[in-house]
């Protein structure tokens, strides 16, 4: 799981012992915990709202589990606003340990500060987008005032842990304002490359006709779109509203104005777990069908990415075997397709796609013991992952039948969207070349009528159902549209 160090080496040495406070369950192994927690082997599986917020809320004596802090800040939006869990937190953490109190004893005030502002520290750096809502940093500012108020040693903790989330929040919003320039670059191409169709065909060979060179571009790319997914979109994406259920997902409706149902900010368009989807079944998907002039180029290249980028891997796959491509014989004469079978073998959807899974999975354990960044890179398929997790969603109640959550269900939860988040973080290691990052991110993406009329262009129709589509196609006036929007998904700088 997900996990952050402690604060500062100043707070470790003054009380707070990461190891030494863990959460604690019943000496049987099973049976209720304290405040109605309910476990087996051990292991917390269920439990009512209240209790797992004050499960979450660190003591003189006790410091939750880093693993289930993780699961519960992941999990808990499925039933509450963040914005309205951070304010439980503050009131336990203000009224429990009596921090209104002026007269409070400020030894206890110095040994409960540094749990709690690990606690928030942990929030802040795994969950940072949930603070893009202002009611969040307000609540984070008052609760960190009243720990550090005449303390200059956490008031410094304090600054630096802020310093930190402003600046992943500033991040954020420089590369949603970059995929605004960038799309308007890719719409501005589009309209002189609708007068010049076949310099399309020519781009990808004029940039770059090497392979690996185009691989490790496409890596570039995959691995920055994964850099900004947010653990909570995977539980955010399946929220619905149940309409016999007034407290299953109660927030949908209660959001502000130009937030999603979380309170927080939407991501602007090609941002987020959305954007990275657009780009894979979208851009990356076309991108190889329109490169109809440099196949063999586009199928070594993603070859390439076959033990690191398994998205762009599934994705050429499926643009090879686009109608508008598969149809160029005299193209696939000039093509090693020995390297497509290796394509083709891994998107096998056979046995729920068992052998994409199995290289996933090899892919996963040999990034678990990498020395370098290269063998770290794991870019799973998006769809199956997905998928993968939406099953879970749907397969297992939120709720048991006494009213508990069911912390089962987002153990399991937590442990996949974990396992993402260790990929998310590697840094690509591969030196940038912006001239084929532009490409690849502002070339046009074509309706599947454009593909046709240029997949004709480069070799003709050979019986009269192709003929007859293609003499269709070059009577479609230009301004109906088969020509599709270049819809840029990432910035490349």
């Amino acid at each position: 799981m997900p996990q952050t160090p402690p604060l500062t080496g100043i707070l470790v040495s003054g009380g707070y012992n990461k190891n030494l406070y863990q959460s604690q369950s019943p000496a049987e192994g099973q049976g209720y915990g304290s405040a109605g927690l309910y476990y087996h082997d051990n292991i917390l599986v269920s439990g009512s709202m209240e209790a797992l917020i004050h499960h979450l809320v660190p003591s003189l004596d006790y410091y939750p589990d880093r693993t289930y802090i993780f699961t519960f800040l992941l999990s808990s939006r499925l039933f509450i606003h963040p914005y309205a869990l951070l304010s439980k937190v503050c009131h336990l953490c203000v009224e429990q340990q009596r921090l209104s109190d002026p007269q409070a004893d400020k030894i206890r005030v110095r040994q409960l500060a540094p749990k709690v502002l690990q606690l928030l520290q942990e929030w802040t750096e795994t969950f940072p987008y949930d603070f893009r809502d202002e009611r969040m940093m307000r609540s984070l500012k008052e609760l960190t005032h009243r720990l550090t108020s005449g303390d200059e040693l956490y008031r410094k903790a304090v600054h630096q842990m802020t310093q930190v989330l402003i600046r992943k929040l500033t991040n954020l919003s420089q590369y949603e304002e970059a995929l605004v320039k960038i799309k308007a670059t890719a719409t501005d191409r589009l309209t002189v490359l609708k007068a010049k169709p076949q310099a399309i065909q020519r781009d990808m060979l004029s940039i770059c006709n090497d392979p690996f060179t185009v691989a490790q571009q496409l890596t570039h790319i995959e691995l920055e779109r994964l850099s900004y997914i947010g653990p909570e979109e995977f539980i955010q994406a399946f929220e619905k509203k149940d309409p016999l259920d007034n407290e299953k997902v109660m927030f949908l409706h209660a959001s502000p104005s130009g937030t999603n149902c979380c309170g927080q900010p939407e991501l602007g368009e090609g941002g987020g777990m959305q954007g990275w989807s657009k780009w894979g079944v979208g851009r990356g998907h076309h991108l190889v069908s329109v490169s109809i002039g440099s196949v063999c180029v586009c199928v070594c290249a993603f070859v390439q990415c076959t033990f690191t980028s398994h998205q762009s891997l599934l994705i050429t796959a499926a643009g090879m075997n686009m109608s508008p491509v598969s149809r160029l014989r005299k193209t696939w004469s000039k093509v090693k397709t020995a390297k497509f079978d290796i394509l083709e073998h891994q998107m096998d959807p056979s046995s729920n796609f068992y052998n994409y899974r199995t290289a996933l999975r090899g892919a996963t354990q040999r990034s678990r013991t990498a020395n370098s960044n290269r063998e770290k890179i794991v870019i799973p398929f998006f769809s199956l992952l997905i998928k993968d997790i939406y099953f879970l969603n749907e397969g297992c109640s939120n709720k048991m039948q006494n009213g508990h959550v069911n912390f089962e269900k987002f153990w399991e939860m937590a442990k996949q969207v974990g396992e993402f988040m260790v990929w998310k973080k590697v840094e690509c290691p591969f030196e940038k070349d912006r001239k084929i990052l532009q490409y690849l991110l502002t070339a046009p993406v074509f309706s599947e009528d454009a593909l046709y009329l240029a997949s004709y262009e480069s070799e003709g129709p050979e019986n009269h159902t192709e003929k007859d589509r293609w003499k269709s196609l070059r009577c479609v006036p230009e301004s109906q549209g088969w020509w599709g929007g270049g819809v840029p998904l990432l910035h490349s700088s």
